[in-house]
């Protein structure tokens, strides 16, 4: 088995994980392929020796395939791994150093319980749907597609922009608003969350449009079909508007219209043995729990 560690940054309480991870790998066997930027934190702060192992920059030029992709951070480091993983249909495992860990979701409490399950190949895939923009074309360059959401912001901090938005050429609503989130499943518990959005399960087929931060109360979140067509059409004072992909962004003119629709691939994601949705929902929302009883 062949694993790639991959990481954004390493900080002072990522140290043991690293080191426990290592000796995991070492004990069981395991080939390992680390991230350039992770390698030599490691190695230039931390005075980790990892002479042994081969790294990868930008994509997997490797002499030998990658079975499995582990996360180390937070969400967001989960996020940047996406392009890695679909270079090779490579499914990812998150462990959590950061703070909410939805996608991130291995504690360190349960990290050697995760790890032998992940080395017996005891773990599941799930497929999670992806979203891209078809117009205009390469907002992102190849990088063109995003898990949690696809948001259209005003750039100028003191006024609303307006969005026109129409699903399959039918028009829909012309929202008021800071902004538009257009989520997955898997972004339901993201963006689309903190702004008021529903969570969706993550097998369903459907998308989310939540407003951030309406003009007009009545204006509610709303779940479409995963299969439509999204059109917006932005505009607004001043000139551009802020598009962002998951923890991407730029600026557009208010002349572009922005078609969005599913990607015709998904991502695979490791759920171990014993994970829920429903139990990662108590268990990072916190649901019944009241320190009163």
């Amino acid at each position: 088995m062949r694993i790639a560690i991959y990481g954004n940054d390493v900080k002072e309480n990522y140290i043991s994980i690293f080191d426990r991870l290592f000796c995991f790998f070492k004990t069981h066997n395991i080939d390992l392929i680390i991230s350039k930027q992770v390698s030599l934190l490691l190695e230039s702060e931390f005075d980790f020796d990892l002479s042994a192992y081969s790294c990868f920059i930008n994509h997997f030029e490797a002499d030998k395939p990658v079975d499995l992709i582990l996360s180390i951070g937070g969400d967001g480091t989960f996020l940047s791994s996406v392009p890695f993983a679909l270079s090779g249909n490579i499914p990812i495992a998150g462990i959590n150093c950061g703070r909410l860990g939805f996608l991130a979701d291995i504690s360190d409490e349960s990290l050697e319980q995760a790890l032998l399950q992940i080395v017996n190949h005891e773990y599941d895939i799930e497929e999670r749907t992806l979203l891209q923009i078809i117009e205009p074309e390469n907002v992102f360059n190849e990088v063109n597609y995003a898990l949690n959401e696809i948001a259209v912001h005003k750039l100028d901090n003191s006024s609303m922009i307006q969005i026109e938005t129409y699903i399959n050429d039918e028009f829909l609503a012309n929202y008021w608003a800071d902004g538009l989130i257009i989520g997955t499943p898997t972004g339901s518990t993201a963006y689309s969350l903190s702004v008021g959005g529903p969570i969706i399960m993550p097998d369903l087929d459907g998308l989310v449009i939540t407003p951030i931060a309406p003009h007009n109360l009545t204006v509610r979140p709303i779940v479409v079909p995963d299969d439509a067509l999204i059109e917006l059409r932005i505009n607004g004072r001043g000139q551009q508007f802020m598009v962002s992909f998951d923890h991407r962004s730029t600026s557009l003119d208010f002349s572009a219209r922005i078609k969005i629709k599913k990607a015709p691939f998904r991502l695979p994601i490791v759920k171990l043995k014993g994970q829920s949705f429903y139990s990662t929902l108590r268990n990072k929302l916190m649901w019944g729990i009241d320190n009163r009883n």
